[in-house]
């Protein structure tokens, strides 16, 4: 018997006790139904099986928030009558954004705009209702001020009674909600299909994602077609506690190294770079070093790979080569920040304690972004880890209405200098001017900011691809390399942007210049600005820190995706960061930048040292493959005028990705023409932008990491690109040039993970 109480009138009963397969038995009706998972297909690694753990009863079953979910036809349940009541055992991870006030489904049957069937659910905030038609009229009954909480279990009960014209709520085993429904009668059937975890009307975005599914785990889901009493519900409550000794048993956190393991074998997906454990992610912003450790969070979707309701995902590191995955540092809650976590930076406070600032998303206000505070817990629970923040209840920076482009102000970035806390926004000029960064200033408790004005204006006129507004403005002191290996200031600053707006191109562009702290205003050098990277929108999103460590500049972006929404759906991931970057300033005073020298730390096996001519050296690169590669190379005596390296090459070159030097055509391009033979990728053509050898010889440095390419010349140009091969024997490398080159030398090494602690996923037959 389910919950120790009588059979009577049960329609289905779940229990989600498999430990593997990819099926769930109803054992009411002896039924075992499929389980869809995206990750079951196989497409890009073998088929994953869905994530179980050890629930409140036996085994319970994990819901992934955009794909798994379970359904039964019209045809083969009994549907409710005059009565239903719904049991289960629910810890939700998230609730997701409740898209045109649908619920997120434990279990549904319905079709609410011809009032037919039911649905039992979550939405925004914890906030769950029971809804179902009847007499041709749709009826709610909602629980809000009892929310169900999230990564913990709650036993979640609701009935309908017609005979008595009521609808009940339970949590726990108390009745928390109801109403009476007028002219009560039996549930207007609902032709359509049963489904558990999704919803039957659910709103759909990029034709290939249906919002409004529950997120999280579920155990014990029972249905029946009579309201149990309230002392029915109790003892069913009391009976999943048994073996626990009364007690709810508590969720232990989310397993994210599990998480990232059932993606880890998908042959695209970056082993050395940083992503999320799982679905959507844009830029890493706000690094903080704090006692030994590095922390960067990032714009994160949990509830799959696709843009919405954004939190902000945190990594941990020691040495920012090997990082760790904390559960999310902040999430959307109701009233300062409910449609979403944007950007922002960070900072230690006047006491020491880290600090976040972020963009706090409120579609309900105008303008529906502003400024927003966490502090860390650390000084209460001691955790270095930083996995506890607590959110001041109101906004601390708000744009005034006669301030600039109003309703674009976002992306805050805080730094400190000696006693003062500089604050810039992104935001535009406004009357067709130009991209700006506004400023703030705090004498220390950071929640009292002066106005200080515009840091600089782009020239809208003279170089439209700027925008008319700037997203995530980083301003940063450029220090000097020494010999030695040391850092010393230099006196200069550089200030990053990503454009955004009319005419704008969405890469990072750069000033070199002075900043004036008492003036709050900087002063480039030259009118135009850099490009950092020339691979064509795959590098963006930039945000950065001063090492406290070491005095590096430190730069961290987004490498961009490209794929179709999808293949983000088959594969359950989207988007990753680019490698993290140190800036200096050079000696002929352009910009410097280069990959941290950490990450050498990620080195394993040394596969090819060697130096001669091109055919030698490609003779010997014909027995290295990999996909997971750094390589050093210098062309030495180059009489060629377009000359590079070939990856992600099959055997026969039907797919292979080229990086290539134009050395009279003054460009660095990668060629994507043979990149892939799979029609639904979107790359091909050829991407690129200027650089100039001016006599010196060509050094590139390669990181090939599955479908992520970084491309390194001189020290002083990037190019970073995506690559999908749809060979699996696509791993070689090969050397190109149009003419003589008297001598290379290559340096090869097999790249490894950057998150070591990965457990395998299981695997379906």
């Amino acid at each position: 018997m389910p919950y120790g109480i009588e059979k009577e009138g049960l329609i289905a009963y779940w229990p989600f006790d498999e430990r593997s397969g990819f099926d769930a038995e109803d054992r009411a009706g002896g039924v075992r139904d499929d389980i869809a998972y995206a990750l079951r297909a196989g497409k890009y690694q073998a088929p994953v099986e869905p994530m179980r753990r050890e629930g409140v009863v036996g085994a319970c079953l994990s819901f992934d928030g955009y794909s798994t979910y379970i359904r039964r036809s019209a045809s083969a349940i009994r549907p409710p009558g005059d009565a239903l009541t719904i049991l289960a055992w629910a810890a939700p991870r998230t609730y997701g954004r409740c898209e045109e006030d649908r619920l997120a489904p434990i279990v549904n049957q319905h079709d609410r705009e011809a009032a037919e069937g039911y649905a039992f659910g979550l939405c925004r905030d914890g906030r769950w209702s029971l809804q179902l038609g009847c007499g041709g009229a749709w009826h709610e009954a909602w629980c809000v001020d009892r929310p169900i909480p999230t990564n913990a279990w709650s036993f979640v009960a609701a009935t309908y009674d017609a005979s008595a014209g009521t609808m009940k709520l339970y949590l726990n085993g108390e009745e928390v909600a109801r109403r009476e429904v007028e002219h009560a009668s039996a549930i207007t059937p609902y032709v359509g299909d049963l489904l558990i975890g999704r919803n039957n009307k659910a709103v759909i975005l990029a034709e290939a994602f249906s919002l409004n599914h529950y997120d999280g785990w579920l155990d014990e889901l029972a249905l029946y077609d009579r309201a149990l009493s309230a002392a029915e519900i109790a003892t069913a409550y009391r009976h999943g506690l048994t073996a626990h000794g009364g007690a709810v048993p508590a969720l232990p956190p989310e397993d994210l190294v599990r998480f990232r393991g059932q993606r880890a074998n998908d042959r695209h997906r970056p082993v050395y770079h940083l992503t999320a454990p799982a679905h959507w992610m844009n830029e890493p912003h706000a690094p903080l070093y704090f006692q030994g450790k590095y922390h960067l969070f990032y714009q994160y979707n949990p509830q799959g790979p696709f843009w919405n309701h954004i939190h902000w995902g945190h990594w941990v590191s020691e040495d920012l080569a090997r990082w760790r995955d904390l559960p999310p540092a902040l999430s959307p809650e109701a009233g300062l920040d409910p449609d979403g976590i944007w950007s922002g930076g960070a900072c230690l406070d006047a006491k020491g304690v880290p600090t976040l600032f972020y963009t706090a998303g409120d579609f309900s206000r105008f303008p529906t972004q502003s400024v927003a505070l966490a502090r860390s817990a650390y000084p209460e629970d001691g955790d270095r880890d930083l996995t506890r923040w607590t959110k001041h209840p109101t906004p601390v920076v708000e744009q005034r209405e006669d301030q600039g482009l109003y309703g674009e102000f976002r992306d805050p970035f805080v730094w400190e200098e000696d006693g003062t806390w500089y604050m810039l926004v992104g935001g535009g000029a406004g009357d067709a001017s130009g991209g700006t960064a506004f400023v703030y200033t705090s004498a220390g408790d950071l929640l009292d900011w002066t106005y200080r004005g515009e840091l600089f204006v782009s020239d809208y006129a003279k170089f439209p691809y700027l925008g008319v507004m700037w997203e995530l403005p980083v301003l940063l002191p450029l220090p000097i390399r020494e010999e030695g290996g040391g850092y010393r200031p230099s006196g200069k600053h550089v200030l990053l942007i990503c454009p955004w707006g009319e005419g704008a191109k969405v890469e990072v562009n750069y000033w070199i210049g002075e900043w004036n702290r008492d003036a709050c205003r900087f002063v480039p050098d030259h009118e135009e600005p850099g490009l950092m990277d020339v691979g064509d929108f795959h590098f963006t999103g930039p945000s950065g820190m001063t090492d406290p460590v070491t005095g590096r500049a430190l730069l961290f972006t987004i490498a961009q995706g490209e794929r179709t929404p999808h293949i983000d759906y088959d594969c359950g991931w989207s988007h990753g960061a680019g490698l993290p970057v140190s800036l200096t300033l050079r000696p002929d005073g352009r910009l410097g930048f280069e990959p941290i020298e950490e990450l050498r730390e990620l080195r394993g096996r040394k596969l090819m040292e060697a130096q001669g001519s091109l055919d030698a050296v490609n003779a010997l690169l014909a027995g290295v493959r990999g996909d997971a590669l750094e390589i050093r190379i210098a062309f030495e005596d180059a009489r060629a005028n377009r000359y590079g390296i070939g990856v992600r090459r099959s055997p026969n070159g039907e797919e292979e990705t080229l990086l290539r030097c134009d050395r009279l055509g003054e460009r660095l391009e990668v060629d994507r023409e043979r990149s892939t033979l799979d029609p639904a990728e979107r790359i091909g053509g050829v991407q690129g932008g200027g650089f100039s050898l001016e006599g010196e010889t060509l050094e590139l440095l390669v990181y090939v990491d599955r479908s992520l390419i970084e491309c390194y010349a001189n020290g002083r140009a990037s190019l970073t690109t995506r690559a999908y091969p749809s060979r699996s024997d696509a791993t070689g490398v090969r050397l190109w040039a149009d003419g003589p080159i008297d001598r290379v030398s290559v340096d090869i090494w097999e790249m490894t993970p950057a998150f070591p602690d990965i457990h395998q996923p299981t695997r379906g037959s």
